[in-house]
């Protein structure tokens, strides 16, 4: 008896999407470093390859970028199906599904900056209502909404005009030649 052997191909779109999840990857280790005075409140600066990724190449390989992040970010950190890891999923959901209806909205409003923002406050709206149904079952989990939503536009803001630079300067394509 042979054994079979399965042979996956591996294209340019799976390559760029494993480039653009590492970068992604690696940025959410930055942002697991940076000191929070508030746990929640981070930059979130993995969601610039995110946005990146949805202007660039469109939503589905931002979903694909922005779930594999959460997955591969949660295994190194070490919070794999905890409630961190719950948290982080349930943000990028809502943050995706946000930002697949705002793609639709007209671009000469709705750029980078604005869509980092809708994208920021969507995660952020997503973590609490995950909070307030499973983790903290009262509403005063929602007394912190104000600080969060003032994170969320800060960042939501700067990570957007990093975003709106990036678009300007890099190559549309950034995956390097694959080796036959």
């Amino acid at each position: 008896m042979t054994p079979s052997v399965t042979e996956l191909r591996v294209t340019d779109e799976d390559r760029r999407i494993a480039w653009l999840t590492t970068a992604a990857v690696g940025l959410s280790l930055v942002d697991a470093a940076i000191p929070s005075p508030l746990p929640g409140v981070k930059p979130g600066l993995a969601n610039i390859v995110t946005l990146v990724v949805l202007l660039r190449y469109g939503w589905a390989t931002a979903v694909w970028v922005s779930l594999l992040r959460v997955l591969a970010g949660s295994l190194l950190l070490g919070y794999f199906f905890a409630p961190g890891f719950f948290l982080a999923l349930t943000g990028s959901i809502f943050s995706l599904l946000t930002l697949g209806l705002a793609r639709h909205l007209p671009a000469r409003w709705f750029g980078p900056v604005t869509l980092s923002i809708l994208a920021a406050f969507a995660h952020i709206g997503g973590q609490l209502f995950l909070a307030r149904i499973w983790l903290i079952p009262h509403d005063g989990v929602f007394l912190l909404a104000p600080l969060f939503a003032a994170a969320a536009l800060i960042f939501g803001t700067i990570n957007g005009l990093i975003t709106a630079k990036l678009l300007a300067e890099s190559p549309a394509n950034p995956i390097p030649p694959s080796n036959p």
